[in-house]
């Protein structure tokens, strides 16, 4: 059976040439880079290669650079680690209604712990307003958090702008950039950005590792104890063949990011057009032109997302109905919840998202087994109903 895979926002396959450069890795350089033998040697300098490469990818300083296990930890790390530094200055944090998980969950521990949280809400294409979030700020405001681009819905928010007014106020500013790294122009310097995570595996390298930048002077408190590695902010024995492959991922997509952006524009429209075509009815979700190019998500009427989804995973078709991190298909979005769309609308969401190996021929064979699985996906509904 055909395979077609549109789940590139859950994850990516890792491309060939940083599977290529991870290889020596895992055998014949396999030393420890903190150990003091000349077996660390190649590992040390290739780690140390790959903290460059990052750092170049965002506009940052190499020292700038910890490496993590993904984007959860990074944004545990920064969320955390700066609500405890900046605890005796202020509690007070802000985000938004559609952060990802690995944001909102630190956010409700924090609150167990005593600090305040503002949760803003969004528009009706999940933007944040700024202006609302300078309102917000007060005199113990330590963290502001705020998503690149969303996962389920692709809607980019204007983090230049917001970050105008945290840098005005003196107030740190924690970007959760998993869905963006390595897809659109970084750099925390013309964003006013504090803290950046990034994943490897949502930018064609491997799973398990990540990074978040610090900027030079920020206090954050570690997320774990235990070592030396990473100048004492994230202890444990380095991933170097994750670490190089996020390295040479990083490197690849400043070379090929622009080129592949203009291309999956081309596919994002001739999908979209082709849907809101031939299924009556069918909405898309998010900002119309902030988006991300590889992020479709549709509502599809009278429908629901669960059994769109199992009828395309028969036809060999790979989507989602949002969030690979939620615990269920079935589960209410949030991020649609926050955003006003009705339960009928939220029911019948699916999200397609492309990615460096998506083709016209994808995108035709999607469009021509669509609309019978929507009409059928609608009867069993009714049916259910």
């Amino acid at each position: 059976m055909r395979r077609t895979y549109f789940d590139y926002a859950a994850t990516a396959p890792a491309d060939p040439r940083v599977i290529e450069a991870m290889h020596p890795f895992f055998g014949e350089e396999y030393g420890n880079p903190f150990s003091l033998h000349g077996c660390a040697a190649e590992p040390k300098k290739a780690v140390d290669s790959a903290r460059k490469s990052v750092a170049h990818a965002i506009g940052a300083r190499p020292n700038e650079i910890i490496f993590t296990s993904g984007g959860t930890e990074s944004n545990n790390t920064a969320l955390k680690g700066v609500a405890f530094a900046c605890r005796q200055r202020g509690d007070h944090i802000i985000t938004c209604a559609i952060e990802h998980d690995s944001v909102l969950s630190p956010c409700a521990f924090l609150e167990q712990q005593g600090f305040a949280v503002t949760v803003l809400p969004v528009d009706g294409h999940g933007l944040v307003d700024p202006d609302a979030l300078g309102r917000a700020i007060t005199a113990k405001t330590v963290l502001v958090s705020i998503m690149h681009a969303n996962n389920e819905i692709g809607t980019i928010q204007p983090i230049a702008e917001i970050g105008k007014i945290t840098k005005r106020a003196r107030v740190a500013l924690h970007v959760d950039a998993v869905q963006t790294f390595g897809h659109l122009p970084l750099d925390v310097d013309d964003l006013d950005v504090d803290l950046l995570s990034v994943s490897g595996h949502k930018a064609y390298g491997p799973k398990g590792v990540g990074a978040l930048y610090i900027r030079r002077g920020r206090s954050v408190v570690p997320l774990l104890h235990g070592g030396a590695q990473e100048d004492g902010l994230r202890a444990s024995t380095h991933n170097v063949p994750g670490i190089v492959g996020l390295g040479r991922a990083a490197q690849l997509a400043r070379e090929e990011a622009t080129a592949e952006e203009e291309m999956l524009g081309g596919l994002q429209r001739r999908l979209v057009d082709g849907v809101l075509d031939s299924v009556s009815g069918t909405k898309l979700n998010g900002h119309p032109t902030q988006r991300l190019a590889g992020n479709v998500s549709l509502s599809f009427p009278d429908a629901q997302g669960d059994l769109l989804l199992r009828e395309l995973d028969k036809k060999g078709i790979a989507c989602s109905t949002g969030s690979s991190c939620r615990e269920s298909a079935s589960e209410p979005s949030h991020v649609l919840s926050a955003m006003g769309l009705s339960d009928a609308r939220r029911a019948g969401t699916l999200r397609f998202s492309l990615g460096r190996w998506t083709t016209v021929q994808d995108i035709d064979y999607l469009l021509e087994v669509l609309p019978a699985i929507g009409r059928r996906a609608r009867s069993l509904s009714e049916f259910l109903d």
